[in-house]
């Protein structure tokens, strides 16, 4: 081969790769592995009428209701944002969507007069973490991704996006996440690019038409699956003026792992506030008092306790049993209030049980939660039988057993992951 041929054949593979680049791939059927062979981690790629996908609309609309909720009048939600035009709001008025609004097509009437044919955004995060169904069929969906590429030891993120928004609010941006968007309703476009557009040393932009000729994009449909890679830069834009609404799954791929599985693990540790949080002046000399502030005194000491060698543990393992069980998404909806439980009513498992590794007694976890105490050898034989499919009553079991075992069958039930057989 002569070197102009071989030069002639690179820059032929050169130029394709850079096309592949800039376009998304079509797909109409879904499987895992050739997902995974050849788009996971590589380029975007839009599955047309995938027919499993874990999101329904009424199912979504009733989950945006409950995760959306106010806990008081002026206050928005952590994990929400409301946007009007791009305006962020920063009390909830009657924005978010209502159980009385019915469906999206109720809630985009009140919105619609509302705000005077005004745009507006709504972004629900931890959306799985509202609704337990929701959460589950995510989960189903996600196994086979795990089964191929390994569950994150964090968790993945879902975020609902509902609105007639110009654009995303962040404006174009990269995340640490592989993202999955499931189109709900409406059409959703999504704008891409390889590389950073900009070269300033800024990590989003609003105003983005000078790049729009370096960009690529995809129009996503209700029953449409659209995936790109960590490592693209895009932006969400209404392709019209009506509403639409998508749910995205983001897999954790890149950067600050460390920093949200630190936050993890100390997730609800809460210093008691035994002084408010100030620096005192400084001395004659201008020197400050060698001692800090109580309220950081305060943190520190929780902290250290936390760190002793049995509390760390017993966090640690019960945030992996968490993590585990949850099937990528935790947090999710925590326990419902425990129900009596009589001696002759079976119970059988629903979800799959774990118990810590180990010798003696251990906690025990399912569906994202981890029991309260730890449980004897009586009770983790109870667990394998419930994990073999077997019915269990309380009064099958010694006398000597039953309360603990109750105990458990009723916490696990509270766990959403036993039920009661119905005999009759």
């Amino acid at each position: 081969m002569s070197e102009l041929t071989e030069l002639t054949e690179l820059t032929e593979l050169a130029d394709t790769a850079e096309t592949v680049a800039l376009t998304v791939a079509t797909e109409t059927s879904f499987d895992w592995d050739t997902f995974v062979d050849r788009f996971w981690d590589r380029r975007p790629v839009l599955y047309r009428g995938v027919g499993d996908a874990p999101f329904a609309e009424a199912e979504v609309f009733e989950t945006a209701v409950l995760g959306s909720r106010p806990p008081h009048p002026l206050a928005v939600p952590g994990n929400v944002q409301f946007l009007v035009e791009r305006r962020q709001q920063t009390q909830p008025r009657d924005y978010p969507p209502e159980l009385s609004d019915r469906s999206f097509d109720g809630y985009e009437r009140r919105m619609a007069d509302r705000l005077d044919r005004q745009r507006y955004a709504l972004v629900v995060h931890r959306f799985h973490a509202f609704s337990h169904p929701l959460w589950a069929r995510a989960q189903r969906f996600y196994a086979g991704l795990w089964e191929r590429v390994g569950q994150p030891t964090h968790t993945a993120g879902s975020t609902l996006f509902h609105g007639s928004y110009e654009h995303s609010p962040v404006g174009v941006h990269q995340d640490r996440f592989a993202t999955f968007m499931f189109c709900v309703r409406g059409t959703k476009r999504m704008r891409f690019w390889a590389e950073r557009p900009w070269s300033d040393p800024v990590h989003t932009i609003l105003d983005y038409q000078p790049y729009l000729a370096s960009s690529f994009v995809a129009e996503v449909e209700p029953g449409d699956l659209l995936y790109w890679p960590a490592r693209y830069y895009h932006v969400g834009e209404s392709a019209g003026s009506a509403p639409a609404t998508s749910v995205n799954v983001g897999i954790p791929r890149r950067e600050h792992r460390p920093y949200y599985e630190i936050k993890d693990l100390f997730r609800g540790t809460e210093p008691v506030a035994s002084a408010p949080l100030f620096t005192p002046d400084a001395g004659p000399e201008g020197q400050l008092a060698g001692a800090l502030p109580t309220a950081l005194a305060d943190a520190v000491d929780a902290f250290a306790e936390c760190l002793s060698e049995d509390r760390f543990a017993d966090r640690a393992t019960s945030l992996a049993l968490r993590v585990r069980t949850a099937g990528g998404f935790w947090p999710t909806r925590p326990p419902v209030g425990l129900r009596p439980l009589d001696d002759d009513t079976p119970v059988r498992g629903c979800a799959p049980l774990l118990a810590a590794p180990g010798d003696g007694a251990r906690r025990f976890a399912a569906n994202g939660n981890v029991s309260s105490g730890t449980g004897g050898p009586e009770t983790l034989t109870v667990l394998d039988r419930l994990n073999a499919g077997e019915a269990v009553r309380v009064g099958d079991l010694p006398v000597s057993q039953r309360a603990e075992v109750r105990r458990l069958l009723q916490e696990l039930e509270s766990f959403r992951a036993v039920t009661r057989t119905h005999t009759d």
